[in-house]
């Protein structure tokens, strides 16, 4: 493994206080492999220019970089008030209408017509991240008064969450279709979509995206989660973001339905991420909490692919300092030998392999077994490498494609260290393509035998059907 390198992925968030190219480079370096831009923040030109930058220092360092675009998806926000400022207190009646006129203690405008609409009595309305909880009590297509149940403030356009109703919304805005073409032709390698309820909201995504991107869900919504089967199903990756999650959810669950998502997406060989307040408190201190250490730990002893870091990253005081936590607490966890039973195991398959999935297990199974020093897997659009890693072999694991776009996107999965070489049009070319990276990279010396998998046709993309042990 490269210094600063881990089987778990770190995805850092880049903003104000990372978009320098000195910032970005030590960031890498100490351990990121993959950069959020959110499309919540910065403009058309700011983004462009991020992502101009962090192509230059892939360059520079002759290593792929991955690059996720996060697209902002839709806001409920409720309207303006008359004072900017009400206490509502348990128990008190409140009504959310379609009426534009500023609003006072006992009402305000919610502007969007279709939600009021769909709103049922006994729906829990929650306003302010979840701050103030309301329930429905009597509802028409034109308003919805509610008793609340608990209090607090309430204020000028504050977000409204509403986490048992299915809203009639896509989960892409007017913004969001507009961000979404221009990441895809700036060229970035996987597309988080915001506001998943169902896998019609990732095949809407699909049409648009036209392959340019990899499309992961991100899964905030209690919906999405009652569906996560079928949007796992149509999704690249999978996303847990905790921070909206846990608002729409009692906060108790987080913790269930996390670790049951993570181990769902490991056994169908799909990238996971554990999202948002990972180390919060380093957005404004040096070092973290030892609860923020163990809750980054507890992701990594689940399985996930991956942990990000978001305003400690983009906004914090000391993001550099917030990936080398990240780097170090992802180093200790997976020297522990728990950690590698932990590993191996997963939700059982129900179903019958396919020829593919049965020659990425047999490549662990003979690692773990024999004298191995690596496994090699040749891959065009990812699939082998995909399958391998979802066996969390405890050998390093080269990824070798031709296509610049794989490597990158490879970068957000567990364990691949993915190296860009030339198109092979042999299987014997490409097993000494990658007798030749095991030496450069380090994981592999003279003499010692590898495990090589790849598909023939060599250059045909998900046909994994050769798995040979080869001597450097």
């Amino acid at each position: 493994m490269t210094p600063n390198r881990t089987n778990t992925k770190i995805l850092a968030t880049l903003g104000p206080a990372s978009r320098d190219k000195d910032v970005i480079r030590a960031l890498f370096e100490r351990g990121a492999n993959v950069f959020r831009l959110n499309m919540s923040h910065g403009d058309h030109e700011t983004i462009a220019k991020t992502h101009a930058t962090i192509r230059e220092i892939e360059t520079e360092l002759g290593r792929p970089i991955g690059i996720l675009a996060d697209l902002q998806g839709p806001k409920i926000r409720c309207g303006t008030f008359e004072a900017g400022t009400y206490i509502l207190q348990p128990g008190d009646t409140f009504t959310f209408d379609d009426n534009p006129a500023p609003g006072n203690s006992e009402r305000v405008q919610l502007p969007h017509p279709e939600i009021l609409a769909a709103l049922n009595v006994g729906s829990t309305v929650l306003v302010n991240d979840g701050k103030l909880r309301l329930e429905v009590r009597a509802c028409s297509e034109t308003s919805a008064t509610c008793e609340v149940l608990v209090g607090g403030q309430i204020s000028d356009r504050k977000g409204v969450n509403l986490p048992d109703v299915l809203l009639p919304l896509s989960a892409l805005s007017d913004k969001d279709r507009l961000d979404l073409e221009f990441v895809c032709e700036l060229g970035i390698d996987w597309l988080a979509l915001s506001f998943v309820q169902k896998a019609s909201d990732i095949a809407e995504a699909a049409s648009l995206v036209k392959g340019r991107a990899r499309i992961i869900a991100k899964i905030e919504k209690p919906l999405a989660v009652e569906n996560f089967d079928a949007i796992l199903a149509t999704a690249d990756g999978i996303m847990i973001a905790r921070g909206d999650l846990g608002v729409e959810l009692p906060v108790h669950q987080v913790p269930r339905v996390q670790r049951s998502l993570v181990a769902r997406a490991r056994a169908a060989g799909k990238p996971v991420v554990v999202a948002t307040q990972m180390l919060e408190s380093m957005i404004d201190a040096p070092v973290p909490t030892r609860a923020e250490v163990s809750d980054v730990a507890t992701a990594i002893y689940d399985g996930a692919d991956a942990v990000m870091l978001s305003a400690e990253t983009a906004a914090g005081a000391f993001p550099r300092e917030a990936v080398s936590v990240m780097s170090a607490v992802a180093r200790e966890t997976e020297a522990d030998p728990k950690y590698a039973a932990l590993m191996k195991e997963r939700e059982p398959d129900l179903a019958e392999i396919d020829t593919s999935h049965a020659i990425a297990a047999a490549a662990r199974e003979i690692s773990d077994r024999a004298r191995i020093s690596a496994i090699c897997c040749f891959t065009q659009s990812g699939t082998t490498a995909f399958l391998v890693a979802r066996e969390k072999p405890s050998k390093p694991v080269l990824a070798l494609t031709p296509s610049v776009q794989t490597a990158r996107q490879l970068c957000l999965v567990w364990g691949l260290q993915s190296v860009v070489v030339p198109q092979a049009t042999r299987f014997k070319e490409a097993g000494q393509f990658a007798c030749a990276q095991c030496l450069t990279h380090g994981v592999a010396r003279k003499g010692d035998e590898i495990v090589f998998t790849a598909g023939v046709p060599i250059e045909d993309a998900g046909t994994t059907n050769i798995l040979r042990v080869w001597r450097v």
